[in-house]
Parts: C-alpha cells; structure tokens; sequence
C-alpha cells in the first residue's frame, strides 16, 4: 500500500475567489491534515483518477496561493486502495492518528462508507460521502459523523424517475411503461433497488433489475435479457469501465441512447470518450457541472499548472474533476466555519463537524469559493446532514455534456420516510441513542 504525500504551507485568505497577500509562517503545531483514500489503480482507476487529482490539485492551489487556511498548514496525503473495502479500512486505520489526527475522510466507494461507518463514530472523525454512500446517512441524528451532503441515491432514483414522467407527459403516462435499472451487483449498485421497487408499486410501472457481475467488463448476457425485455427506458447505477461497456451494448442492440440514463456516477467523459459515437446522445444525473470557466478551476490553472505542477492537466475541468473540486471546496468552507467558532487555526475533527453541519453554500458564498454555478446551493444542519440541493440531466453531444433539464429535486415525500425508517432501524439494531441537537 503506498502513501503519497505533500505538505502545505499557511494561509490567510478565507475568500478563495481572490488572493491576498499571505501571513506570516504558522506555528509547528497549526496544521491540518487530510487524508485521502484514493484508487489510481484497479478497476475503476478510471474515475478513481480524475477524482483524486481535483482533490490534490485543489490543495496545491490553497497552497500555491493562499499558504494554506488561515494561518494553518494543510497536510494532504495520499493513501491507495485500488476500490478493495478491506484496503480502504487498511487505509483509515493506517492514517487516522498521523500528523495529530485526521480531520475527515472522503473515500469515494459506498463498500468502505458502510464499513467506516461505526468507526468514523467511535473515532468521531467525519466522513464526507457527498453523492454516495448510504442513503439514510442523511438523518444527522442517526449518523452524526456521516455527511451526505447533496442529493442522495434515493433522492437521486427519484429525480430520474420525474425526469422519465416528464419527457412521457407525466407520471400516469408511465403505469404501462417498462424501466430496465442496470446496475453493478456491489453495495453500491444496490443502493438504489429498494426506492425503484417503492415507486414501481405506487406509480404502476414495471421495473425489470439486471445486475451486472464486478467489475462489470462482460455484460453480453445481461444485454440479451435486456433486448428481450424491450424496456421503454434503461436507468444505469454503474462506475468505472462498466459504463462505458454498457454504452456500447445498449447500442449493439439498437436502443435508443436518448432512453438511457446514468446515474450521476455514470456520467463523465471517462464513460462516453471510450465509447465512440455509441456514445451520442446517452444522458445521465450530475449534480455539478462540466467546464475550465468556474474561477476556482481557472485559479488552478494559474496557480498549479501554470507553474508546471499538477496532477493530471489532462482531467481538468470534467466531470468528475471538477466534483471532487467542488467536494474540497465545501471541505474548506466547513473548516473556515469551524475556526472562526472555536477560534482555533488548527481545528479537531469534532470541531470539523461542527463546520460542516454549519455551512452554507448560498450564491454569496459559492461567489467568494469560485463555484458560482457549478453545484447547487445546500444548508446542511445537524439533524439534516444533505442539506437540500437538487440535480441536472445532462447529455453527451460526442464532445461535451450539456445539460438538458431544469433542476430536479428528489421525491422528499418519499425520501424522507424511508431515510427515518431504515436510519431507525440501524440504531436500534446497534442500540444507540439519536444525537442531540441544539
């Protein structure tokens, strides 16, 4: 397992959009470390990359720039753990006490959320599964360390199923359609089954579930089923080379691309590229956007790239690049809120919490990061740990994504239930109490 690391110096700027002249060197002790589990390689070292390359390119550019948040150098180090569960929890124990304590954990895999699920609470370090990870995670009073943030896959399943309704002339038109949900056969693929059975019973139509083998590379079989099926809409819960196999069979079997719909994880350019004109028209959920013009990206480019440093110029600017920006930048901001409460440079992970269940990302503050446009508003709180939020369609034209719907927010009537419901259950079967709020 290789560690991969850089140091990085203080800062004094809290608004990221501009620079300001840095302060003096901090003290030893004023830093704050974040680790990071990453897959470079493995099979999905093809999203793994791009999304840990924005997380070190962002930190390098604070660096660059700022010196670092407020006085307190940033320790960013790499761990590596190829999407293995086991080795991510290697991972996690290997790094959680280095450099004085981890302040929060990203890991990009919903297998390793659930299995640090109850350490991260023993351990009270947070863990920020923006877009991932465990749906009732949300309920901040069951899962006071686990912070969704965004929509969930819940939410998620729910917003491509209005988006469906929509393009059919509304959810009675759908009672005699059929909708094919291809998914890989791990916990993450999974996540979603239970929500499209639930609207499959409410709003009449007929869900057929295909679960593809990890990693996903030899799908034939499952695509025969699929064209005998003859599905009115295909929805995908894919990662990594999965994906782009699956666009080029739904192709192979003549089904139109503009049916098929991805999951905000099956949905970058590491996903179509590969595909070819198969590709062309293919849509999918994203809940960021695509693109070099955002400030905090072309702040990179100054500030990293421009000085012939960075981790991989090839991934700046897409889709997942751009969302594990995005991901860094609501880090930062918890943390900024952090210092200012306690008054304190280098923050607790217990005093990260605090930030993060107090940030608010409304259109001033996403000015001041650089990330106006680029990702929906949120307001997490302790007992709601997503925060609201809402996602986009997007299509692929053969070059680029475009987005291609309003924003779509979750089935909260729905949602909601289930979230208390399954977040009830898992403290009562670990026999906890609910954290207190307030």
């Amino acid at each position: 397992m290789s560690l991969k690391k850089f140091v990085l110096g203080a800062v004094g700027a809290a608004v990221l959009a501009a620079p300001l002249a840095a302060p003096a060197p901090a003290l030893a002790e004023d830093t704050l470390y974040l680790p990071k589990l990453v897959y470079r390689t493995g099979p999905f070292a093809p999203g793994g990359i791009p999304t840990a390359n924005g997380a070190s390119d962002y930190w390098a550019m604070i660096n660059e720039r700022d010196g670092g948040v407020n006085g307190a150098r940033v320790i960013y180090e790499e761990c590596e753990f190829g999407y293995n569960t086991d080795r991510g929890v290697e991972c996690y124990e290997r790094t959680k006490t280095n450099h004085g304590g981890a302040l929060i954990y990203q890991p990009y895999s919903t297998g390793v959320t659930y299995a640090l699920t109850d350490r991260t609470r023993t351990d009270k370090i947070p863990l920020l599964t923006m877009g991932y990870g465990r749906s009732d995670a949300g309920v901040g009073t069951a899962f006071p360390w686990v912070f969704p943030l965004m929509t969930n896959y819940w939410g998620q399943a729910t917003g491509i199923f209005k988006y469906i309704s929509e393009q059919e002339g509304g959810i009675d038109a759908m009672k005699d359609k059929t909708i094919a949900l291809v998914y890989l056969d791990i916990a993450y693929g999974k996540e979603s089954i239970p929500i499209f059975r639930t609207m499959s019973e409410k709003f009449g139509f007929t869900l057929k579930e295909y679960p593809v083998t990890f990693p996903g590379l030899e799908q034939k079989a499952t695509w025969l089923q699929v064209r005998r099926a003859r599905p009115d809409y295909i929805v995908m819960w894919g990662w990594g080379a999965m994906n782009q196999t699956a666009i080029k069979e739904a192709a192979g079997i003549r089904f139109p691309a503009e049916k098929f719909i991805g999951n905000w994880w099956a949905g970058a350019e590491q996903d179509t590229v590969p595909a070819g004109d198969a590709a062309i028209g293919y849509k999918s959920a994203t809940f960021n956007v695509a693109g070099k013009e955002f400030p905090v990206i072309q702040e990179i480019v100054k500030h990293v790239y421009g000085k012939g440093n960075g981790a991989g110029e090839e991934n700046v600017g897409q889709v997942l690049y751009n969302r594990s920006v995005v991901t860094q930048t609501f880090i930062h901001a918890g943390i900024l809120a952090a210092q200012e409460k306690f008054g304190v440079k280098a923050i607790t992970s217990e005093q990260l919490r605090w930030g993060m269940e107090n940030i608010k990302i409304d259109d001033a503050t996403a000015a001041k990061m650089g990330i106006t446009g680029m990702v929906p508003n949120i307001a997490p709180t302790c007992e709601d740990h997503i925060g609201g939020g809402s996602f986009f369609i997007q299509q692929w034209d053969g070059k680029k994504w475009n987005l291609v719907s309003e924003p779509i927010e979750p089935m909260n009537d729905l949602v909601v239930p289930a979230m208390q419901e399954t977040a009830d259950k898992y403290l009562k079967e670990k026999g906890l109490e609910p954290a207190t709020c307030g």
